[in-house]
């Protein structure tokens, strides 16, 4: 059964909105881009999300559920640890190859203006992140094929900031090459030398 239009017409809400944030910033765009872009009335986008804040915690649920997915199919096909995180991290490059930001990571600039339903979404989202990096790391520490001191959580919090901030810099010069020389040493040192 096809989707309905209602459905389709907030899919494509949400596309465009997504693309806005990560390029522009949550509080660099209105309903008048997304209506003129889609060609549609502002009070069809209200119809579908009443508020810019909804709107916003509709992006965040959405582009978390398909990063949670992401990350389970890296556990389903990946066979090491330093694999998994490799792969983890291309999750990133992929993005910033399109010349975006990762959602979050742009919402988190915004954070302290952001209504509280959509800052919860955002700590949300790295929280399972960091979540998730953490049981790869503690199953490769137990696997040997990582190498780390201390606890692996604020491990996980490290990785996570480290390729936000890769991420950032990146895009600022114009050069996913950056991201990727830093992806690369960040796994490199966690990995076990043969």
């Amino acid at each position: 059964m096809p989707p309905s239009p209602r459905a389709d017409t907030a899919a494509r809400i949400l596309d465009v909105a997504e693309r806005l944030v990560q390029v522009q910033g949550f509080n660099a765009f209105s309903y008048a881009d997304i209506s003129a872009e889609l060609g549609i009335r502002k009070a069809s986008l209200h119809h579908h999300f009443a508020t810019k804040a909804k709107l916003g915690k509709a992006l965040i649920t959405r582009y978390q559920d398909r990063f949670r997915e992401a990350l389970a199919e890296i556990r389903r096909g990946a066979a090491d640890a330093p694999t998994q995180l490799k792969t983890y991290a291309r999750l990133y490059g992929s993005v910033l190859r399109k010349q975006r930001m990762c959602l979050c990571g742009v919402l988190a600039a915004d954070f302290e203006t952001l209504p509280r339903p959509m800052r919860d979404g955002v700590l949300s989202f790295f929280a399972l992140n960091e979540e998730w990096l953490t049981n790869v790391l503690e199953e490769g520490r137990r696997a040997k094929t990582l190498r780390f001191e201390g606890p692996a959580a604020p491990i996980a919090a490290f990785l996570v900031s480290s390729l936000e901030g890769a991420m950032l810099l990146a895009r600022s010069y114009g050069k996913v090459s950056r991201f990727e020389s830093v992806a690369k040493k960040l796994i490199g040192d966690l990995a076990m030398v043969s």
